[in-house]
């Protein structure tokens, strides 16, 4: 899911630098949202790692 992210955020980019504002913006939206569903699953891995060992 982390490739995806970079993946999206890459064309954000590339789409911003060519001067294609809707689809970067779309691009930057998408991988913000992938970004922070990472994060949470990313936490969630670490809690129930500290609860299996407790």
């Amino acid at each position: 899911m982390l490739y995806y992210t970079l993946v999206f955020l890459v064309v954000a980019l590339i789409a911003g630098a060519l001067g294609f504002g809707g689809i970067a913006g779309a691009s930057a939206g998408i991988a913000k949202i992938l970004f922070f569903i990472f994060i949470v699953l990313f936490l969630l891995s670490l809690a129930s790692r500290l609860f299996r060992r407790a």
